[in-house]
């Protein structure tokens, strides 16, 4: 069995987003509905007073002791001139109903999720490789080292690469593996060294995981792996694979991004 290497997998689930214009708009129509009920009110109110408007004078007496009915009597008025500005609220209900489609566009980044435990089936390429062994400890720098020496090898013939580089592990244990750093080609290099060859990068089907990060942190994604044969009861076979889809050379360590091909017996 491998010594699955470590990665933290994390499910970003963007929030909902919430219609908070179309609910204030809603909480706005109805006040306009319990404001006709009061106007009803001041339209008798109005019939009356020019039944009697000398009794009026009088009247305005008692409008200080209910000073608050004829604070209604003036917001139904009000109200009835903003009965016309309640269609500028619908209309300004529009405006918020704009937003949804924008916060709908939201949940699109969540689909660009990696893939876990794909099916995919390997093609073979012809790849110019190097056989090495790594101890754990310095696993990254071993392998960085041995892609070194192939484009080195690559650049001063001239030769341009035809894929992405790939880590074959053949075998593993407590203390460190061996593997072979392979790189695709179309035409063959010449005068290559000793531990240097041609050949063909491993095909059959495979299970596809994608990690994210620093190699240092593959367990987690290895663990995972792991887990999903079991849960599958899947058989791996063994050796695994890693295609490297960012450039080890050039890119930051904990900004990898590698796919993970687990060929099946």
């Amino acid at each position: 069995m491998f010594r699955f290497r470590c990665l933290a997998l994390a499910a970003l689930i963007p929030a909902a987003a919430l219609s908070f214009g179309l609910s204030a708009t809603l909480a706005q129509t109805p006040s306009p509905a319990p404001a006709a009920s009061a106007s009803p009110s001041p339209a008798a109110s109005a019939s009356p007073s020019p039944a009697a408007s000398a009794s009026p004078a009088p009247v305005a007496t008692p409008s200080p002791a209910a000073s608050a009915s004829p604070s209604p009597a003036t917001s139904s008025p009000a109200t009835s001139s903003p009965a016309t500005s309640p269609s500028p609220a619908a209309s300004a209900s529009p405006s918020p109903a704009a937003p949804p489609p924008a916060a709908a566009a939201n949940p699109a980044p969540v689909q660009t999720a990696d893939p876990f435990g794909q099916e995919a089936t390997l093609e073979p390429k012809k790849v110019v490789m190097v056989k090495g062994t790594a101890n754990w400890d310095s696993a990254f720098d071993t392998l960085v080292d041995a892609f070194k020496a192939l484009n080195t090898l690559l650049d001063k013939q001239g030769i341009k690469h035809a894929g992405n580089s790939m880590i074959v592990y053949t075998s593993t244990d407590d203390t460190g593996f061996t593997f072979l750093a392979e790189i695709p080609v179309e035409q063959d290099p010449k005068n290559l060294p000793k531990d240097m060859s041609i050949g063909k990068s491993p095909e059959g089907k495979a299970l596809k995981f994608v990690h994210r990060g620093s190699y240092d942190n593959m367990d987690n994604t290895y663990e995972a792996i792991t887990n999903h044969l079991d849960d599958k009861k899947l058989e791996a076979k063994d050796t695994f694979i890693e295609e490297y889809l960012t450039d080890p050379l050039k890119t930051a360590e904990d900004k990898l991004v590698i796919n993970v091909f687990v060929p099946l017996k």
